[in-house]
């Protein structure tokens, strides 16, 4: 596996072969179409806490080890990794940021912590100022497709969050510290969300019974649905949480179809989510 931490002198091979460029230090941006990359290992290090030259801190969006902003794009055999460290010492830092359409990974491994994987589309509004600054902050809020088979996701705090239409199958969620795995921003009016079937949510061994929720409303109209997924005893027993958001509990789709484990029984899930088995 060719791993791609920097620009070196192997960088050429690289560039010409799947149109990478730089971003910042340790950062890229892959664009265009048709592209298949395999055996690749990127990685990075920075937390949206560091102070970027021009005098700001890099915020969440510009934090990505890797941006791929074009389409019809495979992933095959990849790592894509920010090792910055936990959120609470360096805020979100984002290991792999995907802005184009139709994007498919395969046997990959994303890691990372707070906000380890964004998928585009951004909410239409920012809570606060220069909270989507990066190189997608001006990018049309178009619906994007992705499709994760066979992968494994790590993090802590919504480490898998954005607009998109999502379909991850046989996948492992593995939450590294305490936190939440979804924070979805579904535009309003789309049928669809984030999907995970026959996937099995885990954790390390340092993280506490019952301290995880499945998911939480990044926006009012949030989507998340799973399919005969294993969620492990680190899930809370009311399973997703509500950001403090009640006008949501109308608004959201958060459901569960024939989960099982030590995390699914339905007694503790709260009257707005759909729970049912198969």
């Amino acid at each position: 596996m060719k791993v791609f931490t920097e620009f070196d002198a192997d960088s050429d091979e690289m560039i010409k072969k799947y149109g990478i460029r730089k971003y910042d230090e340790n950062q890229y941006i892959l664009s265009g179409e048709d592209i298949s990359v395999e055996d690749v290992k990127f990685s990075g290090a920075r937390g949206a806490s560091e102070m970027h030259e021009d005098g700001k801190p890099y915020h969440t969006f510009r934090t990505f080890t890797l941006m791929v902003d074009g389409k019809n794009i495979r992933f095959k055999n990849c790592e894509f990794e920010n090792t910055i460290g936990s959120g609470s010492e360096f805020g979100q830092a984002i290991a792999l940021y995907l802005d184009g359409d139709n994007i498919i990974l395969e046997d990959c491994v994303i890691k990372g912590y707070q906000d380890s994987l964004f998928l585009a589309p951004l909410p239409p509004k920012e809570y606060e100022k220069d909270g989507f600054l990066g190189p997608g902050q001006f990018t049309p809020r178009k619906m994007r497709s992705f499709i994760f088979n066979r992968c494994r996701i790590e993090g802590s705090v919504d480490f898998i969050f954005g607009g998109a239409k999502a379909l991850f199958k046989d996948c492992e969620f593995v939450s590294v510290e305490k936190g939440w795995i979804f924070a979805p921003c579904t535009p309003e009016g789309s049928e669809e969300g984030f999907v995970a079937e026959n996937c099995r949510f885990t954790h390390t061994e340092s993280v506490p019974e019952g301290s995880c929720h499945i998911g939480r409303p990044w926006r009012e109209f949030a989507k998340i649905k799973l399919i005969n997924c294993y969620l492990g005893d680190h899930i809370a027993s009311a399973g997703w949480d509500d950001w403090g958001k009640e006008k949501a509990h109308e608004t959201v789709c958060f459901e569960e179809i024939g989960s099982y484990g030590p995390g699914a029984d339905p007694a503790g899930r709260p009257s707005w989510v759909k729970v049912r088995s198969c």
